[in-house]
Order: C-alpha cells, then structure tokens, then sequence
C-alpha cells in the first residue's frame, strides 16, 4: 500500500471506532435511564405545532390524556388553556 492509503485506511478505522464508541455510550446511558428511549411512551407528547408568524408557535401538548394548548415566541409564553375533555 502507498503511504497516502495507509492515511486514509488509519482515519477511515478511527471514525469507525469513535461511531462506535458514540453508538456504545448511546446505548449504555439509555440502559441505566440517563437518556430516553426513542419512541418511548411518556407522559407528554407535543401533538401538533402551528406557526403563526417567524417568532410565535402554538403548541398542543397532550400531558396525561388531557390537552393544553401554549403559546411561545412571544415576549413571554403563555398557557392559553387546558381543552375540554375530548375535545382535541
């Protein structure tokens, strides 16, 4: 092999061992409940999200089966409301 190659091989090997360190340490801190599972049922789950201008969003958030509409962007964020019981 030409020494260029050997370069290339030697750093192709290092990310593949950092990735897989990374991947390790993903794994590990999900294992011991440092870090979330993905797809994992919580109690709160944003359900939809609304732009209303480049700043301001409003989000419907759905927190043990109960709806609460927030607004944020704005000078300061703001519970709109909780929704009505089957009512989103």
């Amino acid at each position: 092999m030409t020494p260029d190659m050997t370069t290339w091989m030697t750093a192709a090997g290092a990310l593949a061992a950092v990735v897989a360190l990374i991947l390790l340490a993903a794994r590990i801190a999900r294992g011991a409940g440092l870090a979330p599972r993905m797809g994992a049922g919580g109690r709160m789950k944003v359900e939809e999200v609304l732009a209303l201008d480049a700043r301001r969003r409003l989000l419907l958030v759905r927190c043990d089966g109960r709806a609460l509409l927030l607004l944020t962007g704005g000078a300061k964020d703001e519970v709109v409301g909780w929704l009505p019981e089957g009512g989103a």
